[in-house]
């Protein structure tokens, strides 16, 4: 589809363009109700399975579960979009997660059980999230896609808040209602996506199919020697690697604080709550009031402004001030991840971006788990402001680093050429990632 991939207009998208299309709302709409849902079951789950059994640890299982899929498969299973209608993916992969949904909310379920079932049903996440991200570039041309990817993130963010509250004063009074609210959302999302979107032929044609570790291989070679894929991987990545630590810390930073004026709780409230905040605010500013080109050159210096943000920590502020710190960062966030999503998925051939999309969010999901780790364990033996503000010096140096690498402006638009030529049919999808002019930045094909 060569009208789908043409070059971005000069001027920013707005939103009233992106929302004109119809196939957009359709997917918006299910992702929202998606979203909401799937954060009112992790507030659901968490809490059912603690009354049950009275285990902080068995709950907090519950809701790490989650995470699970991306970090032992989620490459493998976002390969297999690739091999299907998109359309299909999705809307099968929500019924599966509907069905079992269903089945959690039965009342008097074994914890063992609802554990086994949660994981079955985040299983159906990895594809479903890989056929959408596909989808957005065939739906949204040019400068149209990073604003809708911008819009999405920013409510992806706000999903998140409404459910986690919504999903606590709900299932405190019925967990069961929280968890057939979930199963409902499911339902109505296969529904829009079943008739407002276009049922297109698998990226991957049968006759070019091989072995599915073998195509899943093809994406992380893809990513990370194609050198724009890879800088773009590597910014995300770093990007990652800071701004969750104050969410991730959160609770233990504000008890440690918890004479500064303001109760424990509501000091995680706010310090978990800014970064978000941050991050919907700077994702709709950037998406709707600079210029592409703008955006594209704001990336290397939002690199480093964002970890830099953190950096103050160093000097115990009260909590009021951390929160305003993450907000900070989180706004700075907002101006790389859309931007930098929209870039990559231009810089990918149909019939690799489902592929490359399960790398990506895996890498994602294990560098946010590994930040969380490691200075948790840091802030066993050192105090939190210290941990965090070194973490964040750390970040500053390291994106330093990056956003000198950067690609120039020649080889990213060759690369972004070369995938839309690619995508027009000048090469297959079934072409080796290592094969040809992958490794040559004038023709990089991603």
């Amino acid at each position: 589809m060569v009208s789908d991939e043409r070059p971005p207009p000069e001027g920013p998208a707005t939103f009233r363009e992106v929302f004109a299309q119809g196939e957009y709302r359709a997917i918006f709409l299910a992702n929202t109700l998606t979203w909401i849902g799937d954060y009112v079951a992790k507030a659901a789950v968490t809490l059912l399975v603690y009354k049950e059994t009275d285990s902080v640890a068995l709950s907090a299982a519950a809701f790490a579960v989650s995470y699970l899929p991306w970090l032992i498969g989620g490459p493998l299973l976002a390969t297999i979009a690739e091999r299907h209608r998109y359309r299909q993916i999705m809307v099968i992969c929500d019924l599966i997660r509907m069905a079992l949904m269903l089945l959690i909310a039965i009342p008097g379920m074994p914890v063992p059980l609802i554990l086994a079932l949660l994981f079955a049903t985040t299983l159906a996440n990895p594809p479903s999230q890989a056929a959408r991200s596909a989808l957005m570039p065939l739906i949204l041309p040019g400068d149209r896609l990073v604003v809708g990817l911008s819009i999405n993130a920013s409510v992806g963010q706000a999903a998140q808040v409404v459910g986690y509250l919504l999903g606590a004063a709900v299932a405190t009074v019925n967990t069961t209602a929280a968890l057939l609210m979930n199963a409902t959302a499911f339902a109505v999302s296969a529904v829009l996506v079943r008739f407002g979107t276009r049922d297109r032929a698998p990226a991957i044609a049968s006759e070019h199919r091989r072995h599915l570790l073998r195509e899943t291989a093809e994406g992380f070679r893809l990513v990370f020697r194609t050198p724009v894929l890879r800088a773009i991987a590597i910014l995300v990545f770093g990007a990652m690697l800071c701004s969750i630590v104050p969410e991730g810390l959160a609770a233990a930073w504000a008890n440690e604080r918890a004479d500064s004026g303001m109760n424990a709780g509501m000091a995680q409230a706010l310090i978990m709550a800014s970064s978000p905040v941050g991050f919907i605010l700077g994702g709709l500013l950037m998406g709707r009031a600079v210029a592409p080109s703008r955006r594209i050159a704001l990336l290397r210096p939002l690199a480093v402004i964002a970890p830099l943000m953190l950096v103050p920590s160093l000097l115990d502020p009260p909590p009021v001030v951390v929160a305003l710190l993450a907000a900070a960062c989180g706004f700075a966030v907002a101006g790389i991840l859309p931007v930098a999503n929209g870039l990559f998925v231009q810089a990918l051939p149909h019939g690799y971006r489902a592929r490359a999309f399960g790398v990506m969010a895996t890498g994602v999901q294990v560098i946010q788990g590994a930040a969380v780790l490691a200075t948790g364990l840091l802030a066993e033996h050192y105090p939190i402001p210290i941990v965090v503000g070194l973490w964040s010096a750390a970040g500053v140096v390291l994106m330093a680093f990056v956003a000198r690498r950067w690609p120039d402006a020649q080889t990213v638009e060759a690369t972004v050429e070369a995938a839309r030529a690619s995508s027009a049919g000048s090469a297959t999808p079934s072409q080796e990632p290592g094969q040809g002019n992958v490794d040559r930045p004038r023709h990089a094909v991603t």
